[in-house]
């Protein structure tokens, strides 16, 4: 790692936050300064990628500047006093918990600008694309950043619009249903969440997140912390999400272009299950034990679901589409997540947080290769794609057919790859709870959990089958493999799938002592 000056380090958590919207506010402008292009639209959209691949760099270089020593204490911190009457502050920080989520949103985001500018978006004009494109990065950026209760909910709220955008105008067939389903979904969680927020803030007297992890509810009674995390645990919920509030989700995924999927399952659902670590989980202890089994119980019930869902989707004639089957995946794994959290446990909530990074990594694939797949063949259709493919994808496009079966075994949590630790690590602390929660209701959860990754093993296992491998017919239609700008937006997720799945110690070891801190009483 670097020394870098904390000036520094605050200067670039700070840009990480406001330099999208700042590049935002010049794609509007009648041309991008300082870049020029064959066309407007050529130009613009290497604007999107300039602007995410300096957030990118300076992802990195505060990760490399990040003191590694320390990952429990809050780094790159600025604090100002911003609504004095209210007492909320313009507080930013990261510690080991929020930094992979971090690079991984600026990541993912730089891909997608370069996936866009080698492949435009079908649609309206480029530059409220792009514009949308970095709003979105710069509210997810917010919300992984900040820390204070409101500037979290306004970040957590900046991101519904682009997003609505997004799926509304360069979506697909069904793209405003799902559009509006979306927005109303999200919307409603969110003004549930709001007043518990308020809650927590009025009663204990702060907003500031680092304070109320410190407090760790002391200063907030018993059915005050039940009724904040109810309200909370809603709306985080529905963006998770969690079973029985993720109907919103298959439709935008369906719906949505491949950039809007990748981001989306990427790292969009991300926000949730880091509101339950960051907020619910130090600040209202008692109140998140209240509900820990039943959140438990959703979230196996959501794993059991969402491979069923995707097993009944990849049957033979079941008019399957893949994208779909790839969005009932997310919740199955997110159930796993949620599964980490209400163990309260180090080991499964720092499953949990593993969990979250792999899945935006293999799921962010998973739908580039399905981008892939409809710009080839015109359908994400899995009869389709098997009449097209001759189901022997393997055969017409090798490189592709080997990178979606790989993508398809990481997802189904095979050891060596990034997928396995997460879901493991999960499964642990359920078989060992925390203090006041039942050993036998969490035994028979990790049971089911655990049956869990045999369907999912399953499901992908048959989409496998079905798209890549077989004996080509001779009038198939010959692919074209993988370009040189899909392999430059694949290569970085291939190459972190694999290494967090054989060092997984670089992760767990800036997560596991910031977790330990924050179950025990804060973040210092």
């Amino acid at each position: 790692m670097i020394d870098i000056n904390e000036s520094v380090m605050q200067f670039l958590l700070a840009f990480l936050v406001a330099g999208p919207l700042l590049g935002a506010a010049a794609a509007l402008l009648p041309a991008p300064p300082g870049l020029k292009g064959k066309s407007p639209d050529q130009a613009v959209l290497r604007h999107g990628v300039t602007v995410t691949g300096a957030i990118l760099i300076a992802a990195i270089v505060l990760a490399l500047g990040f003191d590694h020593g320390r990952p429990s204490k809050m780094q790159a911190t600025t604090d100002i006093s911003w609504i004095p009457a209210l007492d909320v502050r313009i507080h930013l920080g990261t510690d080991g918990i929020s930094l992979p989520l971090l690079v991984l949103t600026a990541l993912l985001t730089f891909l997608c600008a370069l996936h866009s500018y080698f492949k435009p978006p079908t649609g309206p004009s480029p530059k409220a694309f792009v514009a949308l494109l970095l709003v979105l990065e710069s509210g997810t950026l917010a919300t992984f950043a900040v820390l204070d209760l409101i500037l979290f909910f306004l970040a957590f709220e900046t991101v519904l619009i682009p997003m609505y955008f997004l799926i509304a105008r360069w979506g697909g067939e069904g793209r405003t249903e799902a559009a509006w389903k979306f927005i109303l979904y999200t919307l409603l969680g969110s003004v549930v969440m709001l007043l518990g927020l308020l809650l927590i803030g009025i009663e204990a007297g702060t907003f500031d997140m680092v304070a109320l992890a410190t407090d760790n509810g002391r200063f907030l009674t018993t059915s005050v912390q039940v009724i904040a995390v109810l309200s909370i645990g809603i709306g985080l919920a529905v963006k998770t999400p969690m079973w029985p509030l993720h109907s919103w989700l298959p439709d935008a995924h369906t719906a949505a272009p491949t950039v809007g999927s990748v981001l989306l399952a990427g790292v969009l659902l991300k926000m949730g299950t880091y509101g339950f670590v960051r907020i619910l989980l130090p600040a209202a202890p008692d109140g998140f034990r209240t509900f820990a089994p039943y959140l438990a119980a959703f979230a196996v019930v959501g794993i059991i679901y969402g491979s069923l869902a995707c097993l009944a989707l990849a049957k033979r004639g079941a008019k399957g589409d893949l994208k779909r089957l790839i969005a009932y995946s997310s919740v199955g794994h997110m159930g796993f997540v949620l599964l980490g959290v209400a163990t309260m446990t180090p080991t499964g909530v720092n499953g949990a947080l593993f969990a979250n990074i792999a899945h935006g990594l293999i799921t962010g694939l998973l739908f580039f290769l399905v981008g892939a797949l409809k710009d080839r063949t015109g359908s994400t259709d899995l009869d389709t794609l098997a009449q097209e493919t001759g189901a022997a994808l393997y055969g017409k496009a090798p490189r592709l057919g080997g990178l979606l079966a790989f993508a398809a075994v990481a997802s189904l949590g095979l050891p060596g790859l990034a997928g396995f630790w997460g879901e493991m690590l999960a499964l642990f602390g359920a078989f060992d709870p925390a203090e006041g929660l039942s050993r036998p209701a969490f035994l028979t959860f990790t049971a089911i959990g655990a049956f869990g990754t045999l369907l999912t093993a399953a499901y992908l296992l048959v989409v496998v089958r079905r798209v890549c491998m077989g004996a080509a017919p001779q009038d198939a239609p010959q692919l074209t493999d993988v370009r040189s700008y899909e392999f430059a937006a694949w290569t970085p997720l291939v190459v972190l799938t694999v290494v967090a799945g054989l060092w997984p110690g670089a992760l767990l070891g800036l997560t596991d002592p910031a977790v330990q801190q924050l179950l025990a009483g804060g973040t210092r």
